[in-house]
């Protein structure tokens, strides 16, 4: 998987654009020509990171959307509720935005679309600048190749190598090896587990480079594309989530088409150097 610069984000960036920016493997929305935030289907989202913690309960979640959605303002709703903190959200949010925009940086063979005006129904919670969301991406490729330069474990199903069972590792590693059944690909298994997909991706290099999971025959020469899955398409804004009542589903419709991991740590410092350049 590597991250590109997209021409076409450079220059809604400079046209300070308000909109989605659709592509293969994902999609980032703007505001004044800043990302406020990025999906994609391999790549959990902030309702996933937030309820697998055990932070906030699927039902409140839910209650959220369905009361809040209409207007774009779940994430206000809920820190204006007191569900969760104002800086804990910002921090969630961010490693979420940040997630998803490395995969729907990924190389494209599909068109490229923006959609003017578009919104997300989570709403703006803080914006990062365009070459921020780039660098970044691109600083996690180079991460990724630095451990395991074989992208096919990105996207293929994990399969345990034989032999390894009694081979000792933390209960955070062993927790993602006892999902490597041949069937599930890194992308579920970071959703099953709740973890950022980037962070899982780390941990498949790892083990791969260690042996422990096997790495595709057909895997490109170090430093060639990551295969890109059959099953991809280009990605559409996501719709308000099915938990909202139907009369606010209509609603959205007709206002918005739907160097090391990033630690909280980290995130934190990022969070306060945008705010100084505010």
């Amino acid at each position: 998987m590597r991250a590109a610069v997209s021409p076409m984000l450079v220059r809604l960036a400079d046209e300070r654009a308000t909109g989605v920016l659709v592509r293969d493997h994902g999609a980032l929305y703007l505001a004044d020509g800043q990302v406020v935030h990025a999906e994609s289907p391999d790549a959990p989202g902030l309702d996933v990171l937030l309820t697998a913690r055990g932070r906030l309960e699927p039902g409140s979640w839910a209650d959220a959307v369905a009361r809040a959605g209409s207007r774009g303002e779940v994430a206000r709703f809920l820190v204006d509720s007191g569900q969760v903190a104002g800086g804990e959200l910002e921090i969630c949010h961010l490693g979420a935005l940040f997630d998803a925009a490395f995969f729907a940086l990924a190389p494209a063979s599909g068109p490229t679309r923006f959609r003017y005006g578009v919104v997300h129904w989570i709403g703006r919670v803080r914006p990062v600048p365009t070459r921020v969301v780039e660098r970044e991406a691109q600083r996690r490729s180079r991460l990724l190749d630095s451990v395991w330069p074989y992208p096919a474990v990105d996207t293929a199903p994990l399969v345990r190598c034989p032999h390894t069972a009694g081979r000792a590792v933390g209960p955070r590693r062993q927790s993602l090896l006892d999902l490597a059944d041949g069937v599930r690909t890194p992308a579920v298994v970071a959703r099953e587990l709740g973890r950022p997909a980037f962070n899982t991706l780390i941990e498949v290099r790892r083990l791969a480079a260690e042996g422990l999971i096997a790495t595709p025959a057909e895997s490109s020469a170090p430093g060639g594309p990551a295969a890109i899955p059959e099953s991809a398409a280009p990605s559409e804004p996501a719709a308000l989530p099915e938990t909202a009542a139907p009369r606010e589903r209509a609603a959205f419709r007709d206002t918005a088409e739907p160097p090391s991991v990033l630690d909280s740590a980290l995130l934190r410092r990022l969070r306060d150097a945008l705010e100084a350049n505010l």
